[in-house]
């Protein structure tokens, strides 16, 4: 349908005669019938929901793939409709003017076993106050299996064969140097009190930068092979701040200024601490990496019913649009350097901690990933109990 044929049909509403009118109104029909067609002609799901969350439109794709009657719930809340998905949270689109990628992923059981990953497009239209939003379903059951079966094959056997070897011939020189550290140590408390305080300051500069390599060895390691997390009440904030100090040397270089904010009483939750100071690790580093000519990170816990969430809010050069289908894949990388590894790495693990990921992004303005980890028991809503009808009447 042409732009703007609604508005100039509207505006000529009341000059129009009986055919007239007639005529265009066949044709708004024929037109809705085209779309309806193509609709109903593709493989993806496609579900329409207004500002409010209610089920406006939805072709027979999404009907197959989530095993729902559209009749059935028109004009009913999506989450009557699909169940176990925070739905308030995915369809909060802000002011729509992002790009928003949530990488979510469902398994469906009914009418036939198969994973179902979706994104949510906001509906933002001129001098409205809210357009609602499209629900774009895709099946990947069977890129599930290939991402599986990737694991054992010949390209990641090789990489686990470089990783071993990378890890073997930088490891000997990494202890030498935290040997000779700790000797360096040892010699400047028996140096002047002048000479004690600067010489000992390098040199918990270059243990810390030690430290650090080793990590980055590590986690090209566990990139390849990765392990099942092993989980205890964990206190998000303290990991955090755990990090920003290891990444601290490289954020005063490139000129970063990060601001962490979040509510004074955060409760812990179940989670592998080392896996996750992983996550942390990759997605500061990204941004750091982002802003090569400096700018700010800021970090934003908060709590839902269900989630602890940590948000990363860079200002740095942003993600195109043509690279967010490609993010979170093996392998690809936009970055001269890169192993277009490390983003695979973070979404494995919070997968395997039963968690999700989302990305924002606008070229030229900055990227936000948010970590959404649930919480050890999840909170109830109180809701308050609504009058009874002839309150006071006796029974």
């Amino acid at each position: 349908m042409k732009s703007g044929f609604v508005e100039k049909l509207l505006d000529r509403l009341d000059r129009l005669d009986r055919d007239s009118l007639q005529t265009h109104f066949m044709r708004l029909v024929q037109e809705r019938g085209l779309l309806e067609t193509i609709f109903q002609s593709i493989q993806e799901g496609i579900i329409v929901v207004d500002r409010e969350g209610k089920l406006t439109y939805a072709n027979r794709a999404s009907e197959g793939l989530i095993g729902f009657s559209f009749e059935k719930f028109e004009g009913r809340p999506i989450s009557r409709a699909i169940r176990d998905i925070d739905w308030e949270h995915l369809l909060d689109v802000g002011d729509g003017k992002w790009s928003r990628l949530i990488s979510r992923e469902m398994e469906i059981t009914y009418p036939q076993h198969r994973f179902v990953s979706f994104y949510v497009v906001p509906l933002a239209m001129e001098g409205a106050k809210g357009g609602g939003a499209v629900i774009i379903l895709r099946d990947v059951t069977h890129e599930r299996k290939q991402e599986a079966s990737l694991v054992e094959s010949e390209r990641l056997n090789a990489v686990k064969l470089l990783a071993a070897g990378v890890a073997h011939e930088i490891g000997n020189p990494l202890n030498a140097l935290n040997i000779h550290l700790q000797l360096l140590q040892r010699e400047i408390r028996n140096l002047p009190e002048e000479w004690r305080g600067p010489l000992g300051e390098l040199v918990e500069v270059a243990g810390a930068e030690t430290q650090r390599l080793d990590l980055i060895i590590t986690q090209f390691l566990k990139a390849v092979r990765p392990a099942a997390p092993s989980l205890a009440p964990t206190s998000i904030e303290a990991l955090l701040k755990e990090t920003l100090v290891l990444m601290r040397q490289e954020v005063e270089n490139r000129n970063i200024q990060i601001q962490l904010d979040h509510p004074e009483a955060l409760p812990n939750i179940p989670a592998d601490r080392d896996q996750l100071k992983q996550v942390f690790f990759n997605i500061i580093k990204n941004a750091i990496q982002a802003m090569p000519d400096g700018g700010r990170l800021g970090i934003v816990l908060s709590v839902t019913d269900r989630y602890l969430v940590i948000a990363f809010q860079d200002t740095g050069v942003g993600i195109r649009p043509e690279e967010f289908g490609r993010i979170f894949e093996p392998y690809h990388t936009t970055k001269p350097d890169g192993s277009g590894l490390g983003l695979m790495i973070v979404q494995r693990i919070v997968q395997d901690h039963g968690g999700q990921i989302e990305l924002q992004s606008k070229p030229g303005e900055g990227t936000r990933f948010t970590v959404l980890l649930p919480l050890a028991e999840r909170r109830v809503r109180l809701l308050e109990m609504p009058a009874a009808a002839g309150a006071g009447a006796s029974s």
